[in-house]
């Protein structure tokens, strides 16, 4: 193999590496941000369970006063 050519591949090689890294950094964060996104799905479900289980009661008891 010709030197120029050994550059040229050496060049190409060095792309691929940096190319990977970039790609294995930002799917490193993109499974941190898909983590937090569902930690914060669970926090507004159980959020939304809570907010859920007052307007049942709220119903519960103003159906009771009505009944009185």
């Amino acid at each position: 193999m010709s030197d120029d050519l050994l550059l040229a591949l050496e060049t190409k090689l060095d792309k691929l590496i940096l190319l990977c890294n970039r790609l294995q950094q930002e799917n490193a964060e993109l499974k941190t941000r898909e983590s937090e996104w569902q930690r914060e799905r669970v926090r507004l479900i159980e959020k939304n369970e809570v907010a859920r289980s007052r307007v049942e009661a709220m119903i519960t008891h103003l159906r009771n006063l009505d009944a009185e």
